[in-house]
């Protein structure tokens, strides 16, 4: 294991950002998929005082998207891999809207082969309308996830959506969308590939500090349908095949670079072409980025070392963890395993879904949460020291509830506004016949709400949530925003061969909330990558814009929505834009939406 791992005492000293009581027990033996464990029935530390009430709203507000997987008996692996929901502000209208990324089916085979992937458009009185056909976004592809940003500069939201096969970007123009996956070199696969990835997710942010946004696209293992293997849980029948079975395949960072206009890199003329024409160049290996035995599905970008450059750390399926550090100028070096990232705390690598960051005590010291398998707990990665990490999930009670269903999608988030985010989890196994197998696990799993304790534990809050935190479902994605713009966070979560559901927040008034809209400078209008520190009293929030976050799915990140835990203003607000360069303002009083210009 890692040398620079401090003992336990050294823990306790170190760890200012998290309670340091008793651990909860976890098994120590080596993870299997088939072995069965202890089920735990009871709940602890139900929080009957929880004011967080989410309510199933999927049918009044018009959503109607029901993913399809294409399945057809022969139990394809990438069947029960998707998909994910991307939150974006298509029109411009500052209402976000939802993309629901679907897979369309196999080719040669009838089943699904009319699923359509859908956007809906927030109308602003609560209900969507499904506007996919006109906006250009009606053409099949078997996807997995996606990434929305304005990778152009023109000031509207590009899409780029991960697949089996060849990935798409989608350039938006004025709400209608052109795709020019072509003539900007973004498929995802790697130079000279003889078969297409198959892709999971992506990221926009910019690599190496030229102003412009740059594409991460993360692949999971080399499976086609001609390589298809035999796997077995039962040992007669086939079952849905564990990563374990294939080869792993590189992420690839694609640099933004421009382009000719006379190359095809845009439509539009003048002025506003030259500013359009981009183009992206694989630039994997040159930056340090490349790595075969890779098998990623998720992606966060923060400031892990606090020099202002964006690292980047993945969640791996049955194979260790990555975290790069930003070496200035496009340039990466892996250090997972010096920073007690790659493995657990046996030197197992899990078996790693989504992923996401938060300070889980505002007090500048980050966590990486990853969901993982059934019989694995969810990983809460917090920074003790600079360049170090220690996974305290047992110490912040989080082990034993999360320990057997399997999560994919995972999101921070202040839900009730007291200023400390919590922690919500999409569950649902892979295979629909587990339970046979394994009596303690089923197949559709009700999500999880766990609620911050602000002293560094969580208390499972999902007993006294409502919604549909008692109704099993099988989640993927998992993304927030506020889509009735009533300053509190509303929840999406996309499911496998099932029906989306939409959870809105009823957060009885009396918090306080402050919205923050950033507006970057060119190129970088949407801001992506700038840090947003909002105080109130002796408490400091932290926020990111970014793209990336949960499993295959992207949250609503600019406008920034920050708790004020009952405080009467934020007594100032710091925003550290790309580059550098600072703004502080305030103090903003509750209630306030106040644009923020770099």
């Amino acid at each position: 294991m890692n040398a620079r791992r401090a003992g336990p005492l050294s823990i306790c000293l170190l760890a200012a950002a998290t309670a340091c009581g008793p651990d909860e027990p976890e098994d120590a033996e080596a993870p299997s998929y088939t072995q069965t464990r202890p089920s735990f029935t009871a709940r602890e530390g139900s929080d009957a005082t929880t004011s967080i009430r989410f309510t199933d709203v999927t049918a009044s507000a018009g959503i109607d998207f029901v993913h399809a997987t294409g399945a057809f008996g022969e139990k394809w692996m990438p069947e029960t891999m998707g998909s994910g929901v991307v939150v974006l502000d298509y029109d411009g209208d500052r209402w976000p809207d939802l993309f629901f990324v679907n897979s369309t089916g196999w080719e040669g085979r009838a089943e699904d082969r009319g699923a359509r992937s859908m956007l809906l458009r927030n109308l602003g009185d609560g209900t969507f309308r499904d506007v996919t056909r006109e906006a250009g976004l009606d053409r099949p592809i078997y996807g997995m996830g996606g990434a929305a940003a304005d990778f152009d500069a023109d000031g509207d939201t590009d899409l780029y959506l991960t697949a089996v096969g060849d990935n798409r970007l989608y350039r938006n123009d004025g709400g209608r969308f052109t795709d020019v996956t072509a003539e900007t070199g973004t498929a995802g696969n790697a130079p000279g590939a003889a078969d297409p990835a198959w892709s999971t997710a992506s990221a926009w942010f910019d690599a190496d500090g030229d102003g412009w946004l740059d594409l991460l696209v993360c692949n999971y293992v080399d499976w086609t349908p001609e390589t298809d293997l035999f796997f077995t849980r039962d040992g007669v029948n086939k079952s849905y095949a564990t990563p374990e079975e294939y080869n792993g395949e590189s992420c690839r960072l694609l640099r933004n670079e421009p382009a000719s206009v006379e190359a095809g890199g845009s439509s539009v003329p003048g002025a506003a072409a030259r500013i359009s024409a981009r183009r992206f160049r694989d630039v994997t290996a040159e930056s340090g980025l490349e790595n075969p035995e890779g098998k990623s599905l998720g992606i966060v970008i923060d400031d892990f070392t606090g020099d202002g450059r964006p690292d980047v750390a993945i969640a791996n399926d049955t194979y260790q963890n990555f975290l790069y550090e930003n070496l200035g100028e496009g340039n990466f070096a892996d250090v997972a395993l010096d920073a007690g990232v790659a493995f657990d705390e046996f030197g197992r690598a899990r078996a790693g879904m989504g992923v996401d960051v938060g300070d889980i005590l505002n007090r500048g010291q980050l966590s990486i949460a990853i969901g993982n398998f059934s019989n694995e707990p969810v990983s809460l990665f917090t920074q003790i020291q600079a360049g170090l990490f220690q996974d305290l999930a047992g110490s912040a009670r989080l082990t034993r509830s999360t320990l057997l269903p399997l999560t994919f999608g995972l999101r921070f988030a202040d839900f009730d506004l007291d200023r400390y985010v919590d922690l919500v989890l999409g569950n649902g196994h892979i295979e629909p016949e587990i339970e046979a197998i394994q009596g303690d696990v089923t197949f559709a799993q009700p999500p999880q709400l766990f609620r911050n304790d602000g002293r560094g534990g969580f208390v499972d809050a999902g007993a006294m949530a409502g919604g549909g935190f008692d109704e099993p479902i099988v989640a993927r994605g998992v993304a927030t925003f506020d889509y009735d713009r009533d300053g509190d966070l509303d929840l999406v979560i996309s499911t496998n061969g099932g029906a989306a559901k939409l959870f809105r927040n009823d957060l009885e008034p009396g918090p306080g909330w402050v919205r923050l809209r950033l507006e970057g400078a060119a190129p970088n209008l949407g801001a992506i990558g700038a840090t947003v520190q909002v105080f109130v009293g002796d408490v400091a929030q932290r926020f990111v814009v970014s793209t990336a976050s949960s499993y295959l799915s992207q949250s609503e990140a600019n406008p920034v929505l920050a708790g004020l835990g009952g405080g009467a203003r934020a007594d100032s607000v710091v925003v550290v834009w790309p580059g550098g360069a600072r703004t502080v303002t305030g103090p903003v009083e509750a209630g306030a939406v106040l644009t923020i210009r770099e």
